[in-house]
């Protein structure tokens, strides 16, 4: 009897043993859980925009200079450049104000014009110049890849009254203006958040008699194109003729001969 007894006090002193221990077990666990849980939210990563060269103050951004780099949250300020949808819109064809070391996360403070603002259109028109919007396609805005920030040329085409056969008209393009800044495409902007999309209105950057151009050539019911451009290029093209389908005729054969030469 008393072997009996020794032994079931034996087994509750086990089950107690074991009950402790586990129990002690999972304090531990629950305390390791929420130690990690700590150090997770104190050196939690985000994206964040980077260049991936050091770039000089002037410089206008293009997508080829940014990344994304996963950095601890805690090392972050309130102007730091997260990697949120769209963003790229948003910086490219922005100018630094301020020299940018690479792989170091890229502030608001360092874009001219700093952090996108809920403000209007018109805050982001220079002095004495003028937004005016304009009718295009699909394939007069390069398929719709036309975005705000970008530059481009604006040609018109026109039916005119033929200059050789009476009471006949003809189709004469010209270029009517050239290295335009692009504010707008439908209601995006550089500073919005909303990506790509169609649209059939472009917001152009002109001065007031440019905008008078446009207005008129408008008017005439003329078809305007934009011709996109790399936005470092700043270069005007001087004595652009009216093209016809004569000159297209005669002339052909001098603009192949002309653009072999530049791709040399």
């Amino acid at each position: 009897m008393k072997q009996k007894i020794i032994l079931a006090v034996s087994v509750v002193v086990g089950l107690l043993a074991a009950f402790l221990t586990r129990t002690y077990i999972a304090s531990r666990e629950r305390a390791v859980e929420e130690e990690l849980a700590l150090l997770n939210q104190k050196f939690k990563k985000v994206d964040v925009v980077v260049t991936i060269e050091n770039l000089a103050p002037g410089t206008t951004l293009e997508a080829e200079d940014l990344r994304v780099l996963a950095v601890p949250e805690n090392a972050l300020s309130s102007q730091t450049i997260r990697a949120t949808p769209g963003i790229e819109v948003r910086l490219v064809g922005r100018t630094l104000a301020t020299a940018v070391e690479r792989r170091r996360p890229l502030q608001w403070s360092d874009i001219e014009g700093g952090a996108p603002t809920p403000s209007g259109l018109a805050d982001q028109v220079k002095r004495e110049w003028r937004a005016i919007s304009v009718s295009v396609n699909g394939a007069a805005s390069v398929s719709n890849m036309v975005r705000p920030a970008d530059h481009v040329d604006v040609l018109g085409t026109f039916s005119l009254p033929s200059k050789t056969v009476p009471g006949a008209t003809e189709m004469v393009t010209r270029t009517l203006l050239q290295d335009v800044l692009v504010l707008a495409t439908g209601q995006q902007t550089a500073q919005s958040l909303s990506e790509g999309g169609n649209y059939s209105l472009v917001t152009l950057e002109v001065l007031p008699h440019e905008a008078e151009v446009l207005t008129f050539a408008e008017q005439m019911r003329g078809r305007l194109t934009l011709v996109l451009r790399n936005p470092k290029d700043q270069t005007y093209v001087k004595e652009l003729k009216d093209l016809d389908f004569s000159q297209i005729r005669s002339d052909l054969e001098a603009l192949n001969q002309q653009r072999q030469k530049k791709l040399k």
